[in-house]
């Protein structure tokens, strides 16, 4: 994948994280982090279930305050300009957010009414997505009838719906077989070139991770252990070593017990949706 654009001098990032900190009582879950993402490319945020990824996801996409530390998304404090930062991202949850019992038209077009785009807009808005991910021919169909890749293009529509300059995955292709995963993929990869929008995602998938993301960090136990481009992390290790190694060498037999942060909720949301997915 080409490197990302360097960025303007003065000019707001996409995505920055100072010391982020998030605590649930007596559990840490996130434990000081700092990074930050460049335009216009694809950050990947790796780790075990419970290791940290998902929380940092939610205070980016203000759906739950940190305890301590700051996130911005462009310039914009994600607690202080919530409604700001709800506009400039697209956010495609793990857990499914379609309506099976509507159609795809319908749940995309109440992603543009949440997103309170103007009522004159809508319209052209619903279906240049519905276009974008391949949807336009069933867009009538209930989700009901999609299979497991078209519920998670649609997902993808209703998150692009607002022409997000920052978008978050949090596991898009959880359940997915390999063409479907494929599939989605590709989707996003056009969009990113036709846009230059920003993406951040997590993945358990470490090929996807290698081959889609210009850089990647590794959590473990609420820290960052481990960044720098997939190809960087992999010399690190030796000239035979793979993504999956980076992973191993970093968290270890410890996986297992991160389940104290949250990885047991994690691993179960986890098979519901894979489930759902077909």
């Amino acid at each position: 994948m080409a490197a990302p654009p360097a960025d303007l001098p003065g000019v707001a990032l996409p995505l920055t994280v100072r010391d982020l900190r998030v605590c649930f009582g007596s559990v840490t879950a996130v434990d000081g982090i700092s990074f930050a993402i460049r335009r216009g490319e694809v950050f990947g945020l790796l780790g075990a279930n419970g290791a940290g990824k998902t929380t940092t996801i939610r205070v980016t996409t203000t759906l739950i305050r940190a305890s301590s530390g700051s996130v911005a998304v462009f310039g914009h404090d994600v607690r202080a300009d919530a409604l700001r930062v709800r506009h400039l991202i697209g956010y495609l949850p793990q857990a499914l957010s379609a309506d099976f019992q509507l159609s795809g038209y319908e749940n995309v077009w109440l992603f543009a009414r949440l997103f309170d785009l103007p009522r004159r807009e809508r319209e052209a808005r619903v279906r240049e997505v519905l276009r974008a991910m391949g949807l336009d021919d069933v867009r009538d169909r209930l989700v009901s009838t999609f299979s497991g890749g078209m519920v998670r293009r649609l997902e993808l529509a209703q998150a692009l719906v607002n022409r997000p300059a920052l978008l978050v995955l949090d596991e898009p292709t959880i359940g997915l077989d390999p063409l479907a995963r494929a599939d989605v993929w590709e989707r996003v990869r056009e969009l990113r070139e036709q846009t230059g929008m920003t993406v951040l995602v997590t993945t358990h998938y470490m090929e996807e991770a290698d081959t889609l993301c210009d850089r990647v960090a590794l959590m473990h136990r609420g820290r960052l252990v481990a960044g720098g481009t997939p190809g960087e992390l992999k010399a690190a290790l030796g000239p035979e070593a793979t993504l999956d190694d980076v992973f191993r060498h970093h968290v270890g037999k410890a996986i297992e017990d991160e389940d104290v942060t949250g990885g047991g909720r994690d691993v179960r949301r986890t098979r519901r949706a894979a489930q759902r997915l077909g």
